[in-house]
């Protein structure tokens, strides 16, 4: 399985509560953070749903 690196690159002050707590499921608390997980299909659909809020790159 390949990583993924996912950076939060906008704030979730003003988003709905499903996008916060698919940031919390990601990992991301803070602007600027950065996780690397594997690129299962969960993931890679919960990053499609935030796409507005997060910067992605191959690991």
């Amino acid at each position: 399985m390949t990583k993924i690196k996912i950076t939060q690159v906008k704030s979730i002050i003003d988003r709905s509560e499903r996008q916060k707590r698919t940031m919390a499921a990601l990992g991301l608390k803070k602007l600027n953070a950065t996780v690397e997980v594997e690129a299962t299909p969960q993931i890679l659909g919960m990053v499609n749903k935030v796409n507005h809020l997060v910067k992605v790159e191959e690991a």
